[in-house]
């Protein structure tokens, strides 16, 4: 396979998935900022500041020439922060051919357009093909060879089918989804709910507690999903339910770092800086809580979880606050009319 890849962000996951397709036999250019990290990677191979100790194969190339990386290139995956994102992809569309496939890896909202990485995407560079890859994805863990799976969605079929040849590998998986905003809107949600298992893990709850949060956040992201249009049933996937899981459920996921740090009493700024990486979270529950107030979604964890990451409430008041709510149904799987 000898297809050339761009890569554009040079963090913990775009660098391995880089890796795999460079493994796979593909030559992937790996976009950075950073000049003298791009040096390293090259001269080492190694992304030390992010992937220490993992060896990158040799197709994999970094370069901070952006035209450079994306010209020529078969399919180009994004992996920007979302507050970065817009403006590395207006940089890059004007030397992107339409043929080029065009696929997000970004888990997270724009701030104050509530835009997915996708509308962005699409938006910028209406012509070119365009995909959205998420699941239980953590890093290093894909990075150590354990077997994982994705899901990359797309109403392309061809782009679809292109990404899972070019990413398939023997431990890792693409599953593919006609449901791009489903696939997205997913992934994006379970980040709040990662900062509220890992705050409620440094308090120290039991089992049950973990469980019922899992859960209850699940039915709070179909109901967010119901109410923007999209497929619950979707969650019920990897992208849904099998990204939730294992970011509110691993020290691994940076999102869930954030919250346990609050959880030890850590200002929100600590946390962030003693994280050192974007946490999507963050930004993404100021967004969804603002969605959830103008639409009048019930969303009582965001609600409450907002209150304790940017008032400073108190954790125990603001639980007492919500279990004090009436219960309702248990499951509310139902689909958009």
């Amino acid at each position: 396979m000898s297809a050339q890849i761009a890569v554009l962000g040079g963090g913990s996951f775009g660098t391995v998935i880089a890796n795999i397709m460079a493994e796979n036999g593909c030559q992937v250019r790996l976009w950075l900022r950073d000049a003298a990290r791009a040096k390293a990677i090259n001269e080492h191979h190694e992304n030390s500041r992010y992937l220490p100790g993992f060896t990158l194969s040799s197709n994999l190339i970094a370069n901070t020439d952006l035209a450079a990386v994306v010209s020529g290139a078969e399919a180009v995956f994004v992996s920007i922060p979302s507050s970065s994102f817009r403006q590395v992809v207006a940089q890059a569309k004007d030397v992107l051919r339409p043929e080029q496939l065009l696929i997000s890896t970004t888990k997270g909202v724009e701030a104050g357009t509530f835009a997915l990485m996708s509308d962005i995407l699409t938006e910028l560079c209406p012509d070119n093909p365009v995909g959205v890859l998420s699941g239980p994805n953590l890093a290093k863990e894909i990075a150590a060879g354990h077997i994982t799976a994705s899901v990359i969605a797309s109403k392309n079929h061809v782009l679809c089918q292109r990404v899972q040849q070019i990413l398939c590998s023997k431990s890792f998986r693409a599953y593919a989804s006609d449901d791009v905003f489903g696939v997205e809107l997913g992934g994006t949600l379970k980040n709040i709910y990662a900062i509220a298992s890992g705050l409620s893990a440094a308090l120290g709850v039991g089992e049950n507690t973990k469980s019922m949060l899992m859960t209850r956040s699940l039915a709070e992201m179909s109901r967010f999903a119901v109410a923007e249009g999209a497929n619950p049933m979707t969650f019920l996937g990897l992208s849904g339910i099998g990204d939730l899981i294992v970011t509110c459920s691993s020290s691994l996921s940076r999102n869930y770092r954030v919250g346990f740090a609050l959880g030890q009493g850590k200002t929100l700024q600590q946390a962030v800086e003693e994280l050192g990486e974007v946490a999507e979270g963050v930004n993404t529950l100021k967004q969804v809580r603002q969605q959830a107030i103008e639409k009048d979604i019930y969303m009582p964890l965001a609600m409450g979880l907002y209150e304790v990451v940017f008032n400073q409430a108190p954790v125990k008041e603001v639980i007492a606050s919500m279990m004090s709510n009436q219960p309702n149904v248990d499951v509310e799987f139902s689909v958009p009319r």
